[in-house]
């Protein structure tokens, strides 16, 4: 199996697509990978993810260490045999998750111990054995350097003491790694919203050498406007011929705005997490199924979709099984999220391939002012 390459195919402004190669097939970009924390997208199957136009998905190191069990995942054949997905997967290092969610977390130099959020039970992560759980045991496609992420607002000097144990752990996380030629390893830009902690970051793990590069510590709390301003200068410090992933974000419209700087790669859980609560996203914007309005609303998400969710049930229907909490409703509207995620990034493709990504940009904004009017 060959080593994923990246092949950007037009360039548009800073706005690009291109295809990253795997051994398990291409991944179309600007992509959206739906979030699989626990080796399934909520609610939805892996053909109904498929369906939606999904390359790629992403599992998580910390979810599945603890329950299932990484062992237990590499017995029973890795993880994409363990969830019935045969496309590539990319997974989070544990990191975040661990800050987040873990009852106890202390970080140290040699990794972070914490307890589970599930049961209290001990652990320890380091970049090596998160190499170790992504790579070996779940058999994921693109391997997450492990990093520590501060949430914002950030204090310049916490933000550089992550920043730099960041790059001391995506040194140990390369070494870890070694040469594995059907697999990639992504290192993680961190430094908050402090333009020289960026650079710093950026030129350490360019020194180091990774397959492709994300830009963490965004989608912690500094809203559109602060993290578009990061974006303008954090990316022109990254290698231009190596994808760029911007971690857990986000709205439609931050995918936009980010894409016409420069982001090649997308993930979050709001599509789904969104479809639980009765939360639509449309080229209109986000549409509430509760509100009393669609009661009686005949008419589909979006009529032009290919998606059965989106095109084939009416506002009413959905409106109905949102009220009543019915599970399908909650199906359906995390299928049609996902798909309309993936429409809009092939939106985005076929714009930047064709030369019209600011005319496209203006109409999506144009869009959005008009069903907020």
């Amino acid at each position: 199996m060959s080593a994923p390459a990246f092949q950007i195919n037009a360039v548009d402004g800073a706005a690009r697509t291109g295809v990253l190669k795997t051994a398990r097939g291409d991944i179309r970009t600007p992509a959206f990978m739906p979030v699989g924390t626990a080796a399934t997208v909520k609610a939805l199957t892996v053909d109904q993810v498929k369906s939606a136009g999904a390359d790629i998905i992403l599992g998580n190191t910390y979810h599945l260490m603890l329950r299932p069990g990484a062992e237990r995942v590499k017995r029973l054949g890795g993880l994409h045999n363990f969830m019935r997905w045969d496309r590539p997967i990319l997974t989070d290092s544990g990191g975040f998750q661990v800050m987040s969610l873990a009852k106890i977390a202390k970080v140290k130099e040699e990794g972070v111990t914490f307890q589970s959020h599930i049961d209290g039970s001990k652990h320890k992560l380091t970049p090596e054995r998160s190499i170790e759980i992504q790579a070996d045991l779940l058999g994921s496609d693109i391997v997450m350097q492990l990093d520590e992420c501060v949430s914002w607002p950030a204090e310049e000097g916490r933000a550089r003491q992550a920043m730099e144990l960041s790059a001391r752990w995506g040194q140990r996380s390369k070494d870890a790694f070694g040469t594995r030629p059907a697999q990639a390893l992504f290192g993680i830009q961190q430094g908050s919203t402090f333009k020289h902690l960026r650079q710093e970051s950026a030129d350490r793990l360019i020194e180091t050498g990774f397959d492709g590069y994300a830009i963490g510590g965004l989608a912690v709390g500094e809203g559109h406007e602060a993290m578009c301003e990061v974006l303008d200068y954090a990316l022109a410090m990254l290698p231009a011929d190596r994808p760029r992933y911007l971690m857990g974000v986000g709205k439609p419209i931050d995918l936009v705005e980010a894409v016409a700087r420069g982001v090649d790669m997308f993930d979050c859980v709001l599509p789904t997490r969104s479809g639980r609560h009765g939360q639509a996203w449309t080229w209109a914007g986000s549409v509430n199924l509760k509100n009393a309005r669609f009661a009686e609303d005949d008419s589909p998400l979006d009529p032009s979709s290919a998606c059965p969710a989106s095109s084939g049930y009416s506002k009413a229907y959905l409106h109905h099984l949102t009220k009543a909490e019915e599970i399908l409703g909650q199906v359906l509207l995390s299928w049609h999220n996902i798909a309309f995620y993936q429409d809009l990034t092939a939106a985005m493709r076929a714009a930047i391939a064709e030369g019209r990504f600011d005319a496209w940009r203006k109409a999506f904004h144009a869009g959005l002012e008009k069903a907020e009017a």
